[in-house]
C-alpha cells in the first residue's frame, strides 16, 4: 500500500488503512509494525514531540519484550544503551535479602528507561519508515466504530479547523485519560477496578544509583523501593497516603525516610542528589473488557492499568502492541481476520495474571505497614518462602521476569 505525503495537512485525502491514537509506547509500536509491512497509517498526539520524548515513566523491560522489538528492528539502540539487571534485593528489619532470578531463570531484565524508547520508537516511525503523525491535535473523536467504515476528526494545531480521517481500523493506545477509551459504549465494556489503599511518592533523582540492582524496602514506616534508570538518574518511591501533597515532602524529609526505609546492615549508603520530579501515585489498577469493539482495539493503558508495584505497565503495552500490529498486518494485506478476533482473549489473560501478581507482590510490600498483625505476619512468610523454597523462588522469578509470555512475542 503506498503510503500518502508526510506532510502533515498537505491535501493528500484524508484516508488512511490504520489510525493510531496516543504517540507511546504501543501506539508507536503498532505505527512501526504497520509501516514495515507497507500498511498506511496516521498516529494522532495531542502532545508535542518534545514533550513525548521527554516524559520520565517506566524503565524495566523484560527480555521477552526487547527480543520482540529486536525481531521488528526496533531494538538497536536500546541493546546498546541499556543496563542489564540480573537480581534484585529485598531490605527487611535491617537486613538485606539478594534474590539472583537469572540463576534461576537464565533471563534478566533491561534498564532503557520508557523516554529513550520512545524517543527510537518514534524516530523509527516518522523518520525512517515514514510514518504519518501530527502532533499537538485537539478535542479527538471517534465516529462509527461500530460499523465497517470508522472514522476519527480532530482539530488542528495550525488552523483550529476540524479534520476527518477515515480508517479501516483503529488503535485505542493514548492512555488512561485518552479519548478511545471513553469511546466503548458503557453497556459493552466492563471495568474492574482494584485499589491497593495507599499511596506511592515518585521520586527522579540526579544522583547515580546506590545499588547495582533494583532495591525493595518493607518497613514500618512504609515500603521504599530504588530503581536504577541510568548512570545519572535514580528512580525512588516511598509509599505514603493516599492523595498527598508531594509539597509535604521537600528534600531533606524525602532523603531521611529514603535513608530509614532503605537501611540495612552492610548497604553501601544513598548517593542523594536534586530531586526532579515528585509526584504521588494512588495505587490502583483496572481492567477493560473486551479490549474491542467493532473496528476499535485498545492497547496499553488505555485498557489496562497496571501500579508500578511489579514493573509491568510497559511490558503489558508492548505485548498488546505486538499482537495488535501483527493481527492487522494479516487482516490488512492477507485478509487473514483471525489474529483480531482473538486479540482480546489472548491479551486478557496476560493482563490478568499480572494483575494477580501485583496484588500478591502488594502485600509483601505494604503489609509490614499496615498496622495489622496478621498481613504482617503473612508478608514475612512471603519473604521468607522466596529464600527457603526452591520452587517458590523458581515461580516467582518466572512472573517476576514475565518469562512465561518468552515465546509469545
Amino acid at each position: 500500500m503506498a503510503a500518502p505525503s508526510p506532510h502533515a495537512d498537505s491535501g493528500t485525502p484524508h484516508r488512511f488503512s490504520v489510525v493510531v491514537v496516543g504517540a507511546g509506547p504501543a501506539g508507536l509500536t503498532v505505527g512501526n509494525i504497520l509501516r514495515a509491512a507497507g500498511v498506511d497509517c496516521l498516529v494522532l498526539e495531542t502532545e508535542t514531540r518534545a514533550f513525548v520524548e521527554r516524559r520520565p515513566r517506566a524503565g524495566v523491560i523484560e527480555e521477552w519484550a526487547v527480543r520482540g522489538l529486536e525481531r521488528r528492528g526496533l531494538a538497536r539502540t536500546l541493546l546498546e544503551r541499556a543496563q542489564t539487571h540480573t537480581a534484585c534485593e529485598f531490605r527487611f528489619a535491617g537486613e538485606r535479602y539478594r534474590f539472583a532470578y537469572t540463576q534461576l531463570t537464565g533471563r534478566h531484565h533491561f534498564i532503557y528507561p520508557q523516554q529513550f524508547l520512545v524517543t527510537d520508537l518514534l524516530r523509527e516511525y516518522a523518520d525512517v519508515r515514514g510514518g504519518e503523525i501530527r502532533f499537538g491535535v485537539r478535542d479527538v473523536r471517534l465516529h462509527g466504530l461500530g460499523s465497517g467504515r470508522p472514522s476519527v476528526s480532530y482539530l488542528c494545531p495550525e488552523s483550529g479547523e476540524r479534520r476527518v480521517v477515515a480508517a479501516d481500523f483503529v488503535a485505542g493506545c493514548d492512555g488512561a485519560r485518552g479519548v478511545t477509551r471513553a469511546s466503548l459504549p458503557p453497556e459493552r465494556a466492563r471495568l474492574a477496578r482494584h485499589d491497593y489503599g495507599v499511596g506511592w511518592l515518585a521520586l527522579l533523582a540526579e544522583a547515580p544509583p546506590s545499588s547495582d540492582c533494583v532495591v525493595f524496602g518493607m518497613h514500618p514506616r512504609g515500603f521504599a523501593g530504588h530503581m536504577a534508570r541510568s548512570p545519572e538518574v535514580t528512580r525512588y518511591y516511598l509509599q505514603c497516603r493516599p492523595g498527598e501533597d508531594p509539597a509535604d515532602w521537600p528534600h531533606e524529609r524525602v532523603w531521611a525516610e529514603l535513608r530509614e526505609r532503605l537501611g540495612a546492615v552492610g548497604a553501601p549508603p544513598l548517593t542523594e542528589g536534586r530531586l526532579i520530579e515528585k509526584r504521588v501515585l494512588d495505587m490502583h489498577g483496572y481492567v477493560i473488557e473486551p479490549m474491542a469493539f467493532g473496528r476499535l482495539f485498545l492497547a496499553g493503558d488505555a485498557a489496562h492499568l497496571t501500579a508500578p508495584i511489579a514493573a509491568k505497565g510497559l511490558n503489558l503495552a508492548l505485548y498488546d502492541a505486538f499482537l495488535l500490529g501483527d493481527g492487522l498486518v494479516a487482516s490488512l494485506t492477507r485478509g487473514d481476520d483471525s489474529g483480531l478476533s482473538g486479540y482480546s482473549d489472548t491479551c486478557l489473560a496476560r493482563v490478568w495474571d499480572y494483575q494477580e501478581f501485583s496484588q500478591w507482590l502488594a502485600e509483601m510490600y505494604h503489609g509490614t505497614a499496615s498496622g495489622d498483625p496478621s498481613r504482617a505476619g503473612a508478608a514475612r512468610a512471603r519473604l521468607r518462602r522466596l529464600f527457603d523454597s526452591p520452587v517458590a523462588a523458581t515461580d516467582f522469578a518466572e512472573r517476576y521476569l514475565g518469562v512465561r509470555a518468552h515465546d509469545l512475542a
